[in-house]
């Protein structure tokens, strides 16, 4: 008599992902222009369902089919990158909103070339670049591709809380639509690089904050965020655990392209 233990019967909902946990098969189901470099692109399908998504995390897109030959041969670096959730809807459509920086690195092409009926595997969410809802007030500071975070965070606070923040676009056409825009100072580069850019640093340095500390969410270009904690830490004596910082990218490192 066969003695073993059955397995587990398949969670609801879970049966037609054969990918576990880690990875969900989705589809691009619509891709619109958010702003002039910014393209909202809307994922959806049944193991999109029912995340747990909390406002300002981000999802892992794979950029290759990793059942292709070859795919495993390329780079590890090259096969995924992660996008900032502008919205999700628990029946399964997730937006993500994709900054084309117009380079030439894979999530760029993947962004560029995304259209309805496409196939796509997401990792997600996670990330700790959530809002604070305890804090005194609230404080944002990132370039464009920052904003869609900020974004999410920003619609999620309550309508009374003390927001402050700067962020950084090379236009003001490529500004997204975000909640509570007014309550920001938005910086213009016209042209400028956007790595290491003094800009943003400068115009947070500028604002006038409460004396007591808030919470700060600092993130986009590796350097600029190094140089906003600074201020925050060394200038205005805030503690670091009241600075939530998200590196997005940096101009030489690949995989942070």
């Amino acid at each position: 008599m066969d003695t073993a233990t059955p397995a587990p019967a398949p969670r609801a909902g879970r049966s037609r992902n054969p990918l576990g946990r880690l990875l969900r098969r989705a589809e691009v189901v619509g891709v619109e222009q958010l702003a002039a470099r910014t393209r909202r692109v809307t994922l959806a399908g049944e193991a999109l369902a029912g995340l747990a998504w909390t406002p300002g995390q981000h999802v892992s897109v794979v950029l290759a089919d990793p059942s292709a030959p070859g795919t495993w041969l390329r780079d590890p670096r090259d096969l995924k990158r992660t996008y900032s959730v502008w919205d999700y809807q628990p029946d399964g459509r997730l937006d993500l909103a994709v900054y084309d920086h117009g380079g030439d690195a894979p999530g760029a092409r993947w962004a560029r070339a995304a259209a309805a009926g496409r196939g796509v595997l997401v990792k997600g969410p996670e990330g700790h670049l959530v809002a604070q809802p305890d804090a005194p007030y609230h404080v944002f500071a990132g370039d464009d591709t920052a904003a869609v975070a900020f974004g999410a965070i920003l619609r999620s606070l309550p309508a009374t809380a003390p927001v402050f923040g700067a962020i950084e676009h090379d236009r003001p056409d490529d500004a997204l639509p975000l909640a509570r825009r007014d309550e920001l100072t938005l910086v213009y580069r016209q042209g400028a690089p956007a790595a290491d850019s003094p800009r943003l640093p400068a115009t947070l340095a500028a604002l006038t904050l409460p004396a007591e500390p808030g919470v700060a969410y600092v993130a986009g270009e590796a350097r600029a965020i190094q140089a906003i904690r600074r201020h925050l830490v060394d200038d205005r004596g805030w503690p670091r655990r009241a600075v939530v910082t998200h590196p997005f990218w940096t101009p030489g490192r690949r995989g942070m392209d």
